[in-house]
């Protein structure tokens, strides 16, 4: 087992194989892992370690118990969201953590049971891939608590299941169940149970972290340049996307093929 070095909080538990899959677990099962402000600071702080880490090659983002999130903490919005003020220093946190997730170099797939609601919602549709399995519900509860998600947030959302769901779910604070969740695209697979769920995650993880790491970030980041259009994400693409036919691993790969065996790739 590989073993993550940075720093974290006994909320959000860190654990890493040998082949380079990171489990995250968000870890607070008896409010169903609601978002406190120091996990969503951490939550930033720890993929962005995990971003300069050669060993980690695939992120999964998971909770403790049955489900995945309950969204943020709204014990502490009396006191961190009371106002337009601490609202946007709360949401810097909130969008830090997004951010990380969106950027990050590896890989990052959601696991999803139980309840998937507004923050939680935010972080699974911050990530690449997301796996639900039969019994979850997602909303987007803002219009039922009288605040508006940040525009990051809402991108993320859209991308993941399109404007109109989108709309709906934020306009109506509707649940949605896993079934329509998966017909909206939200969902990539959609499994029977939570023990399917967990092994088809893993199953995905394993043959993300497989493959040619310099390759399935230079994807990662040919995608998002497709989807935002924007010039420094089509040049950070391009950048990436070279470096592939100049690594070892391009020649590992190649040497594989011909010699009819399974690569060792480096990530170099």
């Amino acid at each position: 087992m590989g073993e993550f070095q940075g720093r974290t909080i006994p909320e959000l538990r860190i654990a890493q194989s040998a082949d380079g899959v990171v489990t995250m677990t968000l870890d607070r099962p008896e409010k169903k892992n609601a978002v406190t402000l120091a996990m969503w600071r951490q939550i930033a702080a720890t993929v962005d370690a995990l971003n300069k880490d050669e060993t980690a090659r695939v992120i999964v983002l998971c909770g403790a118990g049955t489900d995945f999130c309950a969204g943020a903490d709204i014990g502490e919005f009396a006191e961190l969201r009371r106002d337009a003020g601490t609202a946007r220093a709360y949401e810097d946190a909130n969008s830090a953590a997004f951010a990380a997730l969106r950027a990050c170099r590896l890989p990052v797939i959601a696991s999803i049971s139980g309840v998937c609601f507004g923050g939680g919602f935010g972080l699974a549709a911050a990530c690449d891939i997301r796996l639900g399995a039969t019994g979850a519900v997602f909303a987007v509860p803002a219009a039922r608590l009288g605040l508006a998600y940040p525009a990051d947030a809402m991108a993320d959302i859209v991308a993941a299941c399109g404007p109109q769901m989108a709309r709906y779910l934020s306009f109506s604070g509707a649940r949605l169940p896993a079934e329509a969740a998966h017909e909206a695209g939200f969902l990539l697979e959609l499994l029977t149970d939570k023990a399917a769920l967990d092994d088809r995650t893993n199953e995905i993880a394993r043959a993300i972290a497989g493959n040619a790491p310099l390759s399935v970030g230079a994807s990662k980041a040919s995608i998002r340049a497709a989807l935002s259009g924007r010039d420094d994400d089509l040049a950070r693409a391009r950048t990436l996307g070279d470096a592939t036919f100049d690594s070892a691993d391009y020649a590992e790969g190649r040497a594989a093929f011909l010699e009819r065996r399974p690569p060792r790739f480096i990530g170099r």
